[in-house]
């Protein structure tokens, strides 16, 4: 069974779309899965099924400025102007659709990339909605934060939060081409080595990646990366809560693993239970990699069967 849903983003303007896919037997659980910055949700659709097959709901929206919300409120790599928290906020709004019409079923969260960002902020605030999560690709103290924040922030202050500066990206995110010896053609490199997931993430029409995204929404972007690269974000998570951090240790998103084991430490130095797995050899998208993705989305569906 699949239902879509729509809601009024947490920025009151744009109407969010998400998905509920529901397996044909008894469901072990629910799993809200986010995805990151400048995909859509159908991008998991192999993990999807892996985790329907194994018995759970899974929940999947787009969010605001991306995929198919995108697209309905013709609002391209638009955030909206209410904060970084939106796309948190709008999680929880999620949560609690899917919650209300699956009463009574153990709720656990997987988030990738900019996705484990929000599930970071999620599990900080309303951590006791879950009975587990799953973070991938995520980041530690990003490199020259806060020099990217004041750079941005003075462009909103000058009235170009509406605009597209296409030196941002580059700005932001150009060390992480530093290990794609293959050379960089498309861009997005970093994500993969298989040139396959290269060109299909590339030439997704659902695809925000390639499109220009606002001055503001990149504002928020690092501002969310701020919130939660500290010990202090990982004091006001739960104790109770299992969380699965895994990653490529060739991913440029966590540091090249340094990153990775830095937020798992700032969640053991707080008491967390936390379990971490890197994969040697491979870049950001471990989901993405034919060799391996059967074996990263057992990995997940295990953890969330143990956490049950």
């Amino acid at each position: 069974m699949l239902h879509e849903v729509k809601f009024l983003s947490f920025n009151e303007r744009d109407e969010v779309y998400g998905w509920i896919y529901v397996p044909a037997c008894r469901p072990v659980g629910i799993i809200q899965l986010i995805h990151g910055f400048g995909e859509h949700s159908r991008r998991y659709l192999h993990m999807i099924t892996s985790f329907m097959e194994a018995g759970y709901i899974v929940a999947a929206d787009d969010h605001v400025g991306h995929g198919k919300t995108a697209v309905e409120n013709n609002r391209w790599g638009d955030w909206g102007d209410k904060g970084f928290e939106t796309m948190m906020e709008d999680e929880k709004k999620f949560h609690d659709i899917v919650a209300e019409k699956y009463p009574d079923v153990p709720y656990y969260m997987f988030g990738h990339s900019m996705g484990s960002f929000i599930a970071r902020m999620y599990i900080a605030k309303y951590g006791s909605d879950l009975n587990g999560v799953t973070i991938c690709g995520t980041t530690g103290e990003w490199p020259n934060l806060d020099e990217g924040i004041a750079t941005v922030q003075k462009l909103v202050d000058a009235g170009k939060g509406d605009e597209a500066d296409p030196t941002i990206a580059g700005a932001l995110m150009g060390w992480m081409f530093s290990r794609c010896t293959e050379g960089v053609k498309l861009g997005n490199e970093w994500i993969c080595d298989d040139p396959y997931v290269q060109t299909d993430h590339a030439e997704d029409p659902f695809d925000a990646f390639t499109k220009p995204c606002l001055n503001r929404s990149w504002l928020y972007f690092m501002q969310m990366m701020k919130d939660i690269s500290s010990r202090e974000w990982a004091e006001k998570v739960p104790k109770e809560l299992p969380v699965y951090n895994i990653a490529g240790d060739q991913d440029p998103v966590g540091q090249f693993g340094t990153g990775v084991y830095q937020v798992t430490n700032w969640l053991i130095d707080t008491g967390k239970n936390v379990t971490t797995r890197l994969y040697p050899g491979y870049r950001h998208e471990i989901h993405n990699y034919a060799d391996i993705k059967e074996d990263v989305e057992e990995g997940i569906i295990d953890f969330f069967d143990w956490c049950e």
